[in-house]
Parts: structure tokens; sequence; C-alpha cells
């Protein structure tokens, strides 16, 4: 049994090709991990200057810092490359006018969705496995486990398939590739900066509230759900457990007193559905052929009901008209 056949259909396959072995792909996985390596230098380099180290050296706290920053820092470029490889996936077919081409074949809309989405994916975890000798500088000082690192790193393909199903649907819904990456770009934006900015802002309304009030706060805030749909608090989360209750401003010091939910609990269940939404919708528009066709089939037979009953009435005209005109010959014929 073929097993590569089995998992891999011709559109994933040609996907695979095109994608994997330009000199473009090489290129820019060089880029990213030149960037994340100056950054960890940059960093170690901060820390170890500063003066929060002892003579110069990196301690186990030090480490979880450059960690953090590093993590962060990946996130972002995770944020900015992500769109750029998704956003054009079918809106670029429809350019080069290959689309129809491919729709006319015998792979289903959800799997040239799904062949569009993986490739544009696998490309981009290659690029951040390929980061991981960069966290092995962290390792060498301690102070972070490979379980966080696992963690992060499913954290990351969990973000960059949210922004490849949002980049994938915007491609199916609109023709032009440049206004797709815009759109894609815009809710990326909402996504990691818009909710950021209204926690920061609903965070000093409630704080000046309970300060003016003076009355007995709640066990917890509504805010916190804010940040939950944040990536960086969602990420921060994984990191320090203790981040959440922080993030609802929960009060007091009993342990029975803890936030509703964990932030990355809330992020991935609020964006999973989302990235279900996201496919099915990309899935249902890739075919507008299909919705046309249902609308002729509905319109066909109240077309066809509309045409019989004109030949119906065309022939009842005709037949009075005969009728007429043969009553008139007879009545001239007696008439002379």
């Amino acid at each position: 049994m073929n097993w590569r056949k089995m998992l891999i259909n011709p559109v994933l396959d040609k996907e695979f090709r095109l994608r994997m072995r330009t000199p473009r792909s090489a290129f820019s996985m060089l880029a990213y991990i030149l960037v994340m390596g100056l950054l960890a230098m940059g960093i170690i380099y901060v820390a170890t200057s500063s003066g929060s180290s002892q003579m110069g050296r990196v301690d186990a706290g030090v480490s979880r810092m450059i960690f953090y920053a590093l993590s962060m820092a990946q996130l972002v470029l995770i944020a900015f490359m992500t769109p750029a490889l998704t956003a054009g996936v079918i809106s670029g077919e429809r350019e080069k006018q290959t689309l129809n081409m491919l729709l006319t074949t015998q792979q289903s809309s959800s799997t040239i969705i799904l062949s569009k989405l993986i490739s544009s994916l696998s490309f981009m975890t290659l690029i951040i496995l390929a980061t991981l000798p960069v966290y092995s500088i962290v390792f060498l000082y301690g102070g972070v486990s490979p379980k966080q690192l696992v963690l992060v790193f499913l954290f990351y393909l969990f973000v960059m398939l949210l922004l490849g199903s949002i980049g994938v649907f915007f491609s199916t819904l609109f023709k032009r590739t440049m206004l797709s990456v815009i759109m894609t770009y815009g809710v990326g934006l909402v996504i990691f900066l818009v909710t950021g900015l209204v926690y920061i802002l609903s965070l000093g309304i409630t704080q000046s509230n309970m300060y003016a009030t003076g009355s007995q706060p709640p066990p917890y805030s509504w805010i916190g759900f804010i940040l939950g749909l944040n990536p960086a608090g969602a990420l921060i989360s994984i990191f320090e457990p203790s981040f959440s209750n922080t993030a609802f401003l929960v009060q007091g010091s009993n342990l029975t007193v803890s936030a509703p939910i964990e932030l990355w609990l809330e992020f991935l269940i609020f964006y999973s559905i989302l990235i279900v939404l996201f496919i099915w919708l990309a899935i249902r528009y890739i075919r507008p052929v299909s919705r046309k066709k249902k609308k002729s089939i509905d319109q066909g037979p109240r077309e066809e009901k509309a045409e019989v009953k004109e030949d119906s009435q065309g022939t009842q005209g005709s037949q009075g008209t005969q009728g007429s005109q043969e009553s008139q010959e007879s009545q001239g014929f007696h008439n002379p």
C-alpha cells in the first residue's frame, strides 16, 4: 500500500514542489534564521552588560527572560510572515487564470483549500523548527524546561493556523491578492494590537473606578477575557500560570479564588471556532458557479412554466384569429 498517494493528493504534491524547491524559499529561511540569531545575540549582550547578571554571567533568571524575549520576537515574526504566505494562495491562482482549470479536476473544494493551507503552513513550520538551535543557547544557562519549549512551539502552530485560515478565507473572497493581503494584515492587527490596547484601557478604567468608589471589589474582573483574545497574553500565561490571576484582577490570597479560565485556554477555544468558520467559508466560496447552478435550477421550472403559459396563450390567440377570418370569408361568400 502506497501511503504517499493516500496522504498527499496532486494539489498538495504540486504545492510542496513549487514552494520548497525555489531559491526564494531558501533565502527566506536564511534571512529568518539570521534575524533570530541576531536578536538572540543582542538580547544576551544586553542581559550580560546591563548589570542584571553577576559579573557578566547569565543565571537561570536571566536565561528565562532571554527565552521570553525570543519567544515574543518569534511570535511577532510569525504574525508578519504567515499572512504573506497564505493571503494569495487562491487569488493568485485566479490572477494567473488557473483557478478554473484547478476547479475542473477531480479534487473537491475542501481538498483544494486544505492542500493550499497545509503547504503554506508547512513551509512556515519548517522555518520555525530551523530556529531550534537558537533556543539551544538558552538551555546552556538553564531556567527553561523542555516542556515549556514544546508548549511554545505548539502555540506557534496554532497561531499560524489561525492566521493561515484568515488569509485563505480572504484569498477566496477577494479577486485581487493585494486586497486579500491588506485585509488579512488588518484582522491580524486587530488580534495582536487592538485587543491589547483595549485591555490596557479597560484596566485603567476599572482600577480608577475601584479606587474612586472604595467598595469591596468582586473576586475577579471581566477584563481578563479581553486579554485572553490576545496572543501575547496567552503566551505569557503559558510561561507563568499565575499571570491569568493577574489579568483577571483576582482579589485575595485565598487559594480557592482563581481566574475563571486560563488565558491560553480561552485563546484556544475562541479562535478554534473562528478557524473552523473561516475554513468552512473558504470552502463554500471557492466555487461560485455551484451557487449559480442552484439558482438556475430553482429558476428553471419557473421559466418553463412561464414559457408554457405564453405558448398556450399564443395558440389560443392564433386559433381565435383563424376563426374570425373563416367567419368573415363565409359571410362574404353568402352575401355577394
